[in-house]
C-alpha cells in the first residue's frame, strides 16, 4: 500500500493487536499479509464469494470488503479463533461429515455457522441456508455442509485409528488432510510466498484479436520506482509454446506480435510488492491494431476468416469419430425416430482460489510452489518455455482450491518461472478473479444435432450424432473432447447402427478446455432429451425405455469393445420404486392446476476412466522408514475430491497394514514418481491400482524377508515389525534391518497403465479400459408465469465398482450434482461480461435440493478392488434429467442450455403456439 499508515489497536481471536496498516487497506489484507492468519481466505476481493468471512465484534463480514480504519477497538475472530487448542465441536462435525473437500470455501462456512451456532445452537436446514447464503462452494455441493452444521454432535467418519488392518477400504475414515483444512491451517497458493518477492503483473490483451507493438520497456521501468524490470515473447529463452498434448501445443507463455484472444498474456512487469499494487497497467507502453475476430465456429469458418493457426484449415483443431454398422439404413427402416439440435453456453470452473503461486531458484533448480493438478506436465511444459532441463525444474503442488480440469493448463508458472530465472529473486503472483476468469479455460460451448432410432419392441436400432465444440484460440484440451465425445455420444445403451462425429473449431473466444467430463456432459444432454422424446414417440415409459436398452455385461460399444462390470441397468433399476412415488406425486400435485407446475426427469451416464486409446500410466513408491512410518509418495494431487486418502486406503489393505501407519509424501516431482493428472476419474482407478500393487508387492517383500506364508499378519509396533503365523510372533526391529537403495527398511514401487487401444479410422477399438456408470432422477416445480425452475429433490444412484470410502463417494455425487444444476439452469460465461462471481452466477446453497444417493457396486475386473472411477461421472446425468422434467412438467423443449427462465418461458410460449 503506498497511502500513510496509522496505528491502530483492536483485538484479534481474544488477543490484543497492534498493526500499522494504510486506512484503506482491506481486513483480508491485515489479517493475511500484516498478521499471518491466512486461515481468512480470499476467492474475489468483492464480497460475492464468502471466501473471507469473519466475525466483527459478533457479525458476519466480508474481510475484503472492510476498511482496515473501521478496526479501531474492534473484536475480530477468524477461523483460527474457533478452536482453543483442539478443534471445535464444529469443525470436528465438518471433519466428520465429511463437510470440506478442497478446502478453500472452509474457513468462510465454519465462521459464519459458528455465529450461527453461538445463537442458535438448534437451526433448522432453513436457518442453516440464510446463515450460509453469503458462501460459495464449488466441491461440496453444500449438502455435508447443512448435515455438519445440524447435527454437528453426531459422527459419520470414524478416526483412521480405528480402522482396523485388512478393513481401510470400504470405511469411511476422517479425510487424511482434512485437519489442515477445518483449522484454516491448509497453505493455499495465495498464502506463502518468500520475503524478498518480487510481484508480477500480467499486460494483457483487451481485444479478442488484436496485433501489437511493445515500446520503450526502459523508460516505462525507469519512470516507476520500485518496479524492477519488463519481461516480454523476447526474454523466453526456450520454446515460446505449451500445451498438454504435445502434438497439438501451439500457445505461447506471452504473445509474439498477435493477441489471439482477450486476456492472452503479452508482457509481465516484475516489482516490490507496493510498486505493483500501485502500479496502473494502462500506462504500459503497448500499441494495439485490432484485427477481424471471430467468436462462434460458424464465424470462425466463413470462407472471409483467416485461419487462426497455420495447417488448421477452416478454424478445425482436430475431429473424432466413430462408425458401426450402417446407422442410415437403420433409421430409415426403424419403427420410430426423432432428431433434435441444442446449444450449450460457455461455463467457467469458478473454483473459489484464483491461480496463485510463486518461483525461487534453489541453487541452479528452479522450484516453483503453486496450485495445479497435473505437478509433472508443468514441470515438462515449465522446463520447455524456460530452456531448462525437466530435472533442473521442481514443481511442488500448494493446496489446490478447486480445480474441475482448468488448473491442469500451466498458467502462471512459466510466468513466475521467467522472473525468478532472469532477476534471481523469487517471483509471487495472485490473479485477480477478473484476470482468472478472463484468461483461464472454460467447458466448451457445443452445437449439437442428432438423430435415433428404435424398432417396434422399443430396442434402440440407430444413431447419427454430429457436435461442433467451440475450442477457443488455442487447442488445450480441444483434441480430448474431439475425440472424447464419440465414444460416449450412444450413452450406456446398446446402439448397434452408429456414427457420432465431434469437431473442435478455432475461435477468438476464450479457450475451452478440461471441465468434469470432457464434453460428455454436453452430449449426454443431446441424447438423453432425445431419448424422452423417442420413449414418448414409442409409448413407452422413460425408464423402462432406458433399462431395455441399458448395456450388460458381454455386449459390445459402438467402439466394438465387448464390456463387462456393467451397471447402468443396475443403477436405472434401483431409480424404480423413486419414479413411481415422484410420478404419483407430480401427477396428483398438477392436478390441482395453477401456475406451478412439477415434472420428474431421468438421465443416463457412463464415462470412460483416464486418457481416450492413450497410454496413462501411474506410478506409486511405499517405503517402511526405521522409524516405523510407512511413507506413501503418491504424488496425485488431492483437489477435494479425496484421493489422498482413498489412495492410501487401498494401499494401507493392500498391505496388509493399518492405515494409521501411513504417512503422506505428496505432490513433489522431486520426491514423488509421476502419478499422472488429476482428470478423466482416473486417479482412485490408475493411481489405485498403481497403489495396490505396490502395497501388495511391499507385503510381499516382507514376507520374503521374514520367510514367512502368504497366511502371515504383518503389523508395525515401536519401530519393529510384527509377524504373527499361527501362534508363532515375531519381531523384527526395523534399525536392524540394513536400509535398501530408497533408504528404506522395505520398499516398492509399482505402475499401472490401463490396457487399451488406439481407434481405428472408424473409431473402433479399446478406448478405456473401465467405465463408470449412473443414473439420476430429478423432481422440481416450474413456475410457468415466471419461468423460473426450481430442484425438489434428486436420487442418484452410481455404480462405483467399490466404494472405497462412501462418504467422500456420497460427496463426490453431491458436488457433481450441484454442479449439473448449474450447467442446466444458471451458468453461462458471456465473453467480456461475467468476469466476477456476481454477473456469473453459481449454484448458492439455496439451489441445491436434498440428494438420496444410492451406491451401486457393480465389481470391475481392472479396478483396484474392483473400484471404478467417480468424478466426473456425477455431473454428466443432471443436467439432462433438469431438461427432461421440465418437458414433463410443461411440454417446453429448451433449445439452449443453461435454461434461464427467458428461455424456459419462450419454449412454453412456443409450445403452446405449436398446440394450436
Amino acid at each position: 500500500m503506498s497511502e500513510t499508515r496509522v496505528r491502530l489497536s483492536f483485538e484479534v481471536n481474544g488477543h490484543p493487536v497492534e498493526a500499522k496498516v494504510a486506512p484503506l487497506q482491506r481486513l483480508s489484507s491485515v489479517l493475511r499479509d500484516e498478521l499471518g492468519l491466512t486461515g481468512t481466505k480470499v476467492g474475489c476481493d468483492a464480497g460475492d464469494c464468502g471466501a473471507c468471512s469473519v466475525l466483527v465484534d459478533g457479525e458476519v463480514v466480508c474481510a475484503c470488503l472492510m476498511p482496515a480504519a473501521s478496526l479501531s477497538g474492534r473484536r475480530v475472530r477468524t477461523v483460527e479463533g474457533l478452536s482453543n487448542g483442539s478443534l471445535s465441536a464444529l469443525q470436528e462435525s465438518f471433519l466428520r461429515h465429511g463437510a470440506a473437500q478442497c478446502g478453500i470455501c472452509t474457513p468462510g462456512a465454519l465462521v459464519s455457522a459458528a455465529a450461527l451456532l453461538e445463537t442458535n445452537p438448534s437451526p433448522s436446514e432453513e436457518e442453516v441456508k440464510d446463515a450460509l447464503g453469503g458462501v460459495l462452494c464449488r466441491c461440496t455441493g453444500y449438502r455435508k455442509i447443512i448435515d455438519a452444521v445440524i447435527n454437528a454432535n453426531r459422527s459419520v467418519a470414524v478416526d483412521p485409528a480405528l480402522v482396523g488392518r485388512g478393513e481401510a477400504v470400504g470405511a469411511s475414515p476422517i479425510r487424511l488432510d482434512g485437519l489442515r483444512k477445518v483449522m484454516g491451517s491448509e497453505v493455499f497458493g495465495a498464502d506463502e510466498r518468500p520475503a524478498d518477492a518480487l510481484s508480477v503483473a500480467v499486460v494483457r490483451s483487451p481485444h479478442w484479436h488484436a496485433a501489437f507493438e511493445i515500446g520503450d520497456t526502459d523508460a516505462f521501468v525507469a519512470a516507476h520506482p520500485g518496479i524492477v524490470a519488463v519481461f516480454t515473447a523476447a526474454d523466453i529463452p526456450g520454446e515460446n509454446r505449451f500445451g498438454v498434448i504435445p502434438p497439438f501445443a501451439d500457445q505461447p507463455a506471452l504473445a509474439e506480435g498477435r493477441a489471439r484472444f482477450r486476456g492472452e498474456a503479452v508482457a509481465l512487469v516484475a516489482g516490490e510488492r507496493e510498486a505493483i499494487e500501485a502500479l496502473d497497467l494502462e500506462t504500459f507502453p503497448v500499441t494495439w491494431s485490432e484485427l477481424p475476430h471471430a467468436l462462434t465456429p460458424d464465424a470462425a469458418r466463413q470462407g472471409g476468416f483467416a485461419d487462426l493457426h497455420a495447417g488448421r484449415a477452416g478454424n478445425q483443431l482436430t475431429q473424432g469419430f466413430v462408425e458401426r454398422g450402417d446407422p442410415e439404413a437403420a433409421i430409415a427402416g426403424a419403427f420410430a425416430a426423432v432428431s433434435g439440435t441444442i446449444e450449450t453456453s460457455y461455463v467457467e470452473h469458478a473454483y473459489i482460489e484464483p491461480e496463485a503461486g510463486y518461483a525461487v531458484m534453489e541453487g541452479d533448480t528452479l522450484v516453483i510452489k503453486a496450485c495445479t493438478q497435473a505437478p509433472f506436465m508443468d514441470r515438462d511444459d515449465t522446463a520447455r518455455v524456460l530452456g531448462l532441463p525437466p530435472e533442473k525444474v521442481r514443481v511442488v503442488p500448494l493446496a489446490t482450491g478447486g480445480g474441475f480440469g482448468s488448473k491442469l493448463d500451466i498458467s502462471l508458472q512459466p510466468l513466475v518461472g521467467l522472473v525468478a530465472l532472469k532477476t534471481g529473486r523469487p517471483a509471487a503472483i495472485v490473479f485477480s478473479r477478473a484476470e482468472s476468469m478472463r484468461s483461464t479455460t472454460k467447458r466448451h460451448p457445443a452445437a449439437m444435432q442428432a438423430t435415433i432410432a428404435a424398432d417396434e419392441a422399443g430396442r434402440v436400432t440407430g444413431m447419427v450424432f454430429e457436435g461442433d465444440f467451440n475450442t477457443g484460440a488455442y487447442a488445450s484440451w480441444g483434441p480430448t473432447v474431439a475425440n472424447r465425445v464419440p465414444v460416449h455420444a450412444s450413452g450406456p445403451y446398446r446402439t448397434p447402427n452408429y456414427r457420432a462425429t465431434g469437431r473442435a473449431i478455432h475461435t477468438n473466444g476464450p479457450i475451452a478446455g478440461a471441465f468434469r467430463g470432457f464434453g460428455v456432459p454436453q452430449a449426454t444432454i443431446m441424447q438423453e432429451v432425445l431419448y424422452d422424446r423417442l420413449a414418448e414417440k414409442l409409448g413407452r415409459d422413460r425408464l423402462a425405455f432406458r433399462i431395455d436398452n441399458a448395456l450388460v455385461d458381454g455386449d459390445r460399444t459402438t467402439c466394438g469393445q465387448q464390456l463387462s462390470g456393467v451397471g447402468i441397468r443396475a443403477c436405472l433399476e434401483a431409480l424404480q420404486p423413486h419414479w413411481s412415488r415422484a410420478l404419483a406425486e407430480a401427477e396428483t400435485f398438477n392436478a390441482r392446476g395453477g401456475k406451478l407446475r412439477r415434472g420428474v426427469g431421468v438421465a443416463s451416464c457412463w464415462y470412460g476412466c483416464g486418457n481416450t486409446a492413450l497410454p496413462n500410466p501411474s506410478t506409486i513408491r511405499v517405503g517402511i522408514a526405521a522409524s516405523g512410518a510407512v511413507m506413501l509418495h503418491q504424488g496425485a494431487v488431492d483437489i477435494g475430491q479425496g484421493s489422498n486418502t482413498v489412495i492410501a486406503q487401498i494401499c494401507a489393505d493392500a498391505a496388509g497394514l493399518p492405515l494409521s501407519a501411513f504417512t503422506l509424501v505428496s505432490g513433489d516431482t522431486a520426491l514423488t514418481p509421476d502419478a499422472g493428472k488429476t482428470s478423466a476419474s482416473r486417479q482412485t482407478y490408475v493411481t489405485g491400482k498403481a497403489a495396490e500393487k505396490a502395497g501388495r508387492a511391499l507385503r510381499e517383500a516382507i514376507l520374503r524377508f521374514a520367510n514367512v506364508s502368504d497366511a502371515a499378519e504383518i503389523g508395525i509396533e515401536d519401530r519393529a515389525l510384527v509377524i504373527r503365523e499361527g501362534d508363532v510372533r515375531r519381531r523384527l526391529p526395523l534399525a536392524d534391518i540394513a536400509p535398501d537403495a530408497r533408504g528404506y527398511a522395505f520398499s516398492a514401487e509399482e505402475s499401472y497403465d490401463p490396457p487399451t487401444t488406439a481407434l481405428d479410422a472408424k473409431g473402433q477399438g479399446t478406448p478405456y479400459a473401465v467405465y463408470g456408470y449412473g443414473a439420476q432422477l430429478v423432481e422440481l416445480e416450474v413456475d410457468t408465469t415466471l419461468g423460473t425452475v426450481k430442484p425438489l429433490g434428486i436420487t442418484a444412484a452410481h455404480d462405483v465398482g467399490r466404494a472405497i470410502n462412501p462418504l467422500l463417494a456420497e460427496g463426490q455425487i453431491e458436488g457433481g450434482i450441484a454442479q449439473g444444476i448449474g450447467l442446466a439452469l444458471m451458468e453461462e460465461y458471456v465473453p467480456g461480461r461475467t468476469e466476477n462471481l456476481h454477473d456469473y452466477l453459481i449454484p448458492t446453497i439455496g439451489d441445491v435440493p436434498p440428494v438420496t444417493t444410492i451406491l451401486i457396486e457393480v465389481p470391475d475386473p481392472e479396478g483396484p478392488f474392483g473400484a471404478k472411477g467417480l468424478g466426473e461421472h456425477v455431473l454428466i446425468p443432471t443436467a439432462p434429467a433438469i431438461l427432461n422434467a421440465i418437458r414433463h412438467a410443461t411440454g417446453a423443449e429448451i433449445a439452449k442450455v443453461p435454461a434461464t427462465p427467458s428461455r424456459v418461458l419462450e419454449a412454453i410460449r412456443a409450445r403452446g403456439e405449436a398446440g394450436r
